[in-house]
């Protein structure tokens, strides 16, 4: 073997890390979806549960605690009555804006093929 080969190996084995670790943080039907309501606005738990449609309570309280974990989302709790729970983007989640972009592309490019293939 040579350096060039031992070095892309390396390098690919990096890459395979990374790649497994955004997947681990952001596996899951739900996160992206959620991630994307909130960054639009902050939102309560029932804006968030009807905008991203077809989530269950219990998933979504789930998600939502994994984002906040992971810190790409805020929970504010106001002392009013009944109290109020808002959560909101933080700037590390708009650090997700060019996977988003290009999974926005590379889905409708997949649609769009899956259709082409349908109709031969």
């Amino acid at each position: 073997m040579n350096t060039a080969e031992i070095l892309n190996k390396k390098e690919c084995e990096s890459s395979l890390k990374n790649v497994l670790d955004a997947l681990y943080v952001l596996n899951g039907r739900w996160k992206l979806p959620v991630v994307l309501s909130i960054v639009q606005k902050p939102k309560r738990f029932n804006e968030i549960q009807t905008e991203v449609g077809g989530i269950s309570p219990k998933v979504l309280a789930n998600e939502l605690r994994n984002l906040e974990q992971n810190e790409f989302i805020k929970r504010n709790v106001y002392a009013t009555t009944p109290v109020t729970i808002i959560y909101e983007a933080t700037e590390y989640s708009l650090t997700l804006k060019n996977v988003l972009q290009e999974l926005d592309v590379w889905g409708k490019q997949h649609r769009d093929r899956i259709k082409q293939t349908m109709r031969s």
